[in-house]
């Protein structure tokens, strides 16, 4: 999963031209994901095999915690995607899912 800026009113075809732009291609069974400044909303881009499809998450409170080098990629495992998409600390996240440290 790669972190990169994106206009949040950009739709489907916008974000995947985003991920095509940047990769090349939008790879089978990854996600995308993309933040505003504020780090309280994102959008998430999945190539499931059919399509693909985005989803979006606005916190209420809080922000997410994104990389400070907005041009980096970062990979993450499935247990802290999906930490991330519930808005938990997903950097503290282990094996098999536990957060470890609050």
């Amino acid at each position: 999963m790669a972190v990169q800026p994106l206009d949040m009113r950009a739709g489907t075809e916008a974000a995947l031209a985003r991920v095509v732009l940047v990769f090349g291609a939008a790879r089978l069974h990854h996600a995308y994901l993309f933040a505003n400044r504020r780090a309280n909303r994102m959008k998430v881009l999945v190539h499931d095999g059919i399509g693909v499809w985005l989803a979006a998450r606005r916190l209420n409170s809080g922000k997410f915690a994104w990389p400070k080098n907005i041009d980096e990629t970062l990979t993450l495992s499935r247990a802290q995607f999906d930490a991330l998409v519930l808005g938990l600390p997903w950097q503290l996240v282990g094996e098999a899912g536990v957060i470890t440290t609050l």
